[in-house]
């Protein structure tokens, strides 16, 4: 049994012990003799001990004696609110614990706390009261530097922590009004001091185009330079493939192979091959052996573990990998020899996959095509692309029934797709966003998207059955009362799905968003049936991927920019190449679950990231469209007023406030807002036509006001003509 395993049994046992029913609080040296724990081992128990009361596990009680932690005691991550309360998240507990402002401990945002729940009225949210903080989450913090005299504050970007952070003048760095800056946190302060900080890195003005995005990386800690160890460990690894590399593995350079990718893509981590043999079609999904290079444990291995996943940020990726593998011999260029792992599949004629192995190959790739020339082929029959590649058209036009009879399959179990606008963000040579529309989903997006779901269902079928450590994506079904409130919502535009508590089928969601298609209300009611669901995640066990209506599913299809592909392909050659023993699946089993935890988290890093920027980048487009007016859908409605949507994808917030010489309030369907003295009535799906009142940067918010007669075009939008009377 390995050490990890070990120290695992070890801790299970001691916190049995205080747990039994028999057991009666002692302190260290009693239980030192209780369990004849010799002098060598004293030290690992006090660390097991500190352990198990880190994690909520235990406590120990002011006399020093250690028991089992009281009824209601959880551990989660504190959310801190600037009007002072918060709210404690618990793993596992769908809704948070609101924490009043008397209640908090001196918890900061971030911090890992101990709470005590309190019994609350039915109906009403579970208060609690913070009794401990095991860990300081934000250590770091990145916002906006006001300078005075003799010190300055810094006015955080993150609107959840509550209050300024003082920095003395001997802290500053010589920061200056309106600078952006990193701040590592001194101290947390209390109800009567503020937190206290000092500037560690000035990031560059507020207004200047490189800051916004610098700012978000900095603030969630995500690691954009690679340590010199990694960058020394990378220059010893090839350039080309060589034939030492290529000898056993299975030779499918003789086969006509594709990949399809948008035009900008340099990280080309997926290749298709497909033709037809005895009455059946033969797909192979080849991805690139990264594990051939990323060693387990090395610098590289390390650092990809660390990062999690690349992450995209409007004009720029900051990727797992260096670029030598990345844009390198781990990318399937054309026309290059490469390593990869292949899941080579035959589909019959209904689209059911009844055969399928999985291999280490070598390929290489005809031609790199884009979504953008295969749909132009498959799609709008254009003379010019489709003579550029005749050779390969026959193989493009099977794509796509294969593709469909793969989808057709996929929609009758249940699957759920979600086709609502995203947003397309084009920033120019000087860093500043010059549009943003709703990025075009073509035929060809979805012909991979199919391929690679195939793959990724097949790969963790057949590891399921084989009963071996593993990493899964699991998705669990959406919770009740969430499907309640859409039910209710929809039922406003005058549609209905069947949901009952015992029995939540994605069956039903697909048939609404079949309903909802082409409406003016799709894009709104999709989005609002995407908040119902829970998040995806990554898992050492098989529960199934609700969204996807599937028993099966994993993340093989892309190592280069996502660490759990990464892990499975390792898990994989392992198994191809008869080194899964008992000694290495115990190994895997101690380390799976940390690993499934991690790649969970900084997957939500990355996602938290991309959603950041793009709203920075919305921001900073609509401050050049102040006073213009656009069409709209509103999309949401809050007792302050309405968030509405534009078809560049764009949202803001009007205010009540801001409604003129009215008085709104909530309808009873508490969807809608009335007009008290007019009765005018906004509602969810509306179309309305608002004005760009203001933007800011600080709070990454945009106002409308609506928009009223006397109002006419000026350029893109329309500016009011005659102030009201």
């Amino acid at each position: 049994m390995s050490e990890e395993m070990l120290r695992k049994e070890r801790k299970e046992n001691v916190y049995n012990l205080i747990c039994d029913k028999q057991y009666t609080p002692l302190k260290f040296k009693e239980l030192c003799y209780l369990m004849q724990v010799p002098s060598e081992d004293k030290e690992e128990l006090h660390s097991i001990l500190d352990e198990l009361i880190d994690e909520g596990l235990i406590s120990r009680t002011t006399k020093g004696k250690y028991q089992k932690m009281g009824e209601g005691v959880y551990r989660g991550t504190f959310i801190s609110n600037k009007k002072g309360f918060g709210f404690v998240r618990v793993e596992g507990i769908t809704e948070d614990f609101f924490i009043p402002e008397k209640s908090t401990g001196g918890a900061y945002h971030g911090d890992i706390v101990l709470i005590q729940a309190a019994d609350s009225p039915v109906g009403k949210r579970t208060e609690a009261s913070v009794v401990k903080v095991v860990e300081r989450g934000l250590k770091r913090i990145v916002g906006v530097y006001d300078q005075s005299k003799n010190f300055g504050f810094v006015i955080p970007d993150n609107q959840k922590i509550d209050g300024d952070i003082f920095i003395a003048k001997k802290n500053s760095m010589g920061a200056m009004t309106g600078h952006k800056v990193v701040v590592d946190i001194l101290s947390y302060g209390d109800k009567v001091k503020s937190a206290e900080g000092k500037v560690v890195e000035i990031l560059g003005h507020i207004n200047d185009p490189e800051t916004d995005v610098l700012s978000v990386v900095r603030e969630l800690d995500i690691p954009v330079e690679f340590p010199e160890e990694v960058m020394t460990y990378v220059k010893s690894l090839p350039d080309y493939v060589s034939s030492r590399e290529m000898a056993g593995r299975t030779d499918l350079r003789h086969l006509t192979t594709v990949t399809i990718d948008g035009e900008d893509a340099k990280d080309l981590d997926d290749a298709i091959t497909l033709y037809e043999q005895d009455g059946l079609y033969k797909l192979g999904v080849h991805i690139a052996d990264v594990t051939n290079y990323v060693k387990e444990n090395s610098p590289l291995d390390k650092e990809a573990l660390k990062r999690g996943t690349s992450c995209y940020l409007a004009d720029r990726v900051i990727p797992m990998l260096p670029h030598k593998l990345s844009n390198g011999i781990c990318s399937l260029n054309e026309g290059q020899d490469r390593l990869a792992l292949s899941c080579l599949m035959d589909i019959d004629r209904n689209g059911h996959i009844v055969n399928h192995k999985i291999c280490e190959t070598v390929i290489n790739v005809d031609r790199r095509m884009s979504y953008t020339s295969v749909s132009a082929i498959i799609e709008d029959g254009d003379e010019e692309e489709t003579a550029k590649y005749k050779e390969l058209v026959p193989m493009f036009q099977m794509m796509l029934q294969v593709s469909d009879l793969l989808r057709e399959n996929r929609m009758e179990r249940g699957s759920i797709d979600f086709d609502f606008d995203e947003s397309k963000i084009v920033i120019d040579a000087d860093g500043r966003v010059s549009y943003i529309g709703a990025y075009e989903r073509r035929r060809s997006n979805g012909i991979i998207e199919d391929f690679m779901l195939a793959a990724n269902e097949t790969i963790a079928e057949d590891y399921f059955w084989q009963e071996l450590p593993f990493e899964y994506r699991v998705h669990e079904a959406p919770d009740t009362e969430k499907v309640k409130q859409l039910a209710m919502l929809i039922s406003k535009f005058g549609f209905y799905f069947k949901a009952s508590k015992e029995n939540i089928h994605p069956k039903e969601f697909q048939k609404l968003l079949d309903k909802i298609k082409g409406e003016d209300c799709e894009s709104l009611i999709s989005r609002m049936t995407l908040r119902t669901m829970r998040q995806a995640r990554y898992s050492t066990e098989c529960t199934g991927h609700f969204g996807l209506a599937c028993k099966y599913y994993c993340h093989f299809t892309s190592p280069i920019r996502r660490y759990p592909d990464l892990q499975i392909h390792r898990i994989i050659k392992d198994n191809i190449h008869g080194r899964l023993d008992s000694r290495r699946i115990e190994h895997y089993e101690a380390i799976l679950g940390k690993v499934s935890d991690d790649n969970s988290k900084k997957e939500r890093r990355a996602e938290e990231a991309e959603r950041e920027v793009e709203k920075l980048k919305k921001v900073e487009y609509m401050s050049g469209h102040i006073g213009e007016i656009f069409e709209g859908v509103i999309s949401g409605v809050t007792n302050r007023g309405m968030y509405v949507e534009l078809p560049n994808t764009i949202e803001g917030f009007v205010n009540v406030s801001n409604m003129y010489d009215d008085y709104y309030c909530f309808s009873q369907d508490e969807y809608a807002m009335i007009g008290e003295e007019t009765g005018k009535k906004y509602a969810i799906g509306d179309r309305i036509r608002v004005k760009v009142k203001e933007t800011d940067k600080l709070t990454r918010t945009i106002d409308f006001i609506i928009s009223h007669k006397g109002d006419v075009e000026v350029g893109k939008g329309k500016r009011k003509q005659n102030h009201r009377k």
